[in-house]
C-alpha cells in the first residue's frame, strides 16, 4: 500500500504521485508519515519535506509555513511558498 502525496503552494501544485514515507518539518519538529498513520493536521515550519516515492526515489521541496494533512493515507501539504529542490 503507498501513501498518496501532494504538495502544493499558494500559486501552483509542486509535486504529486505516490510515497512510501513523507518526512517533513513542524512547529513541533520532525515528522515522519507512513502507510496507516493516523489522522493529523499540522503546521508546517520553514524546511524540506521530503517524500520516498513507491519506486524509490527521493523527492525534496523546500516549503516555507503551511500545514500537513493525513487521512486515509492521503497526505496533503499546503505552503505558503514551495520550491521542488532539483
Amino acid at each position: 500500500m503507498a501513501l498518496n502525496v501532494k504538495v502544493v503552494s499558494a500559486t501552483s501544485e509542486i509535486w504529486a504521485g505516490e510515497g512510501t514515507q513523507v518526512i517533513a518539518n513542524t512547529v513541533e519538529g520532525e515528522i515522519g508519515i507512513l502507510t496507516g498513520h493516523q489522522p493529523l493536521l499540522a503546521l508546517l515550519a520553514k524546511g524540506e519535506v521530503r517524500v520516498t516515492t513507491v519506486d524509490g526515489q527521493k523527492v525534496t521541496v523546500n516549503a516555507d509555513d503551511g500545514f500537513l494533512s493525513v487521512d486515509h493515507d492521503t497526505v496533503t501539504i499546503v505552503a505558503g511558498d514551495a520550491v521542488l529542490v532539483a
